[in-house]
């Protein structure tokens, strides 16, 4: 929950969220470098097309899902790199940036996510608020559980490689429907046991 009554950072209109990590400080900023991961995180946006354009440049095609309607992103990202942080600048859309700070704290590092809307005047901002990105929220907690399962399994090269090249590129509605195929099939296999074992002991 966001406690602060003022933006993070010096904006005229933004929203932010905040919470702790496992990882310490120059972890987590490392960890943020890779915005290819912080966007795919995101269970709204769906990617048509990620291009590398330069050194911390990018063009993107994807949808963001949060809104209603469905907002298309054809723009392009430029990486500023931050000493406590980094923040993404986009080249079109309602939303100008969005900025990772991280903080440490007594034992581990915070994250704070701020999207910044002040490149529009008020005004046209009143106007277009069906715009505004409602994935905020939804995407710092998914950050959030993705650093507690990297900050317990990275250590393991298979669980790295699973995640950098099949659940990474996966579309969020492919994770959701692999998640309950997994939930099921886990199901299946401990009834099936369970029935193994009854008959087993009946047997004796």
């Amino acid at each position: 929950m966001n406690e602060q009554q003022v933006p993070p950072i010096d904006s005229d209109d933004a929203a932010w969220v905040s919470f702790k990590t496992p990882l310490s400080k120059d972890d987590l900023i490392v960890f943020c470098q890779d915005i290819y991961r912080l966007l795919r995180i995101n269970p709204y946006l769906e990617f048509n097309n990620w291009i590398q354009t330069a050194d911390n440049r990018y063009s993107i095609d994807a949808l963001n899902t949060s809104t209603i309607p469905v907002i298309s992103m054809n723009l392009d990202i430029e990486v500023e790199p931050l000493d406590d942080g980094i923040r993404m600048i986009y080249s079109q859309g309602l939303k100008s940036s969005t900025t990772f700070k991280v903080k440490q704290e007594t034992e581990h590092a915070s994250l704070t996510i701020i999207d910044s809307y002040d490149a529009v005047i008020a005004s046209e901002r009143e106007q277009r608020l069906d715009e505004v990105d409602k994935s905020l929220v939804k995407w710092g907690e998914d950050i959030q559980d993705y650093l507690v399962r990297w900050n317990r399994w990275s250590r393991i090269s298979a669980w790295r490689w699973y995640m950098k090249h099949v659940w990474q590129p996966m579309k969020p509605s492919a994770r959701r429907i692999t998640y309950m195929l997994l939930w099921i099939t886990l199901a299946e296999i401990s009834l099936i046991l369970l029935g193994a074992t009854i008959y087993v002991t009946g047997y004796r």
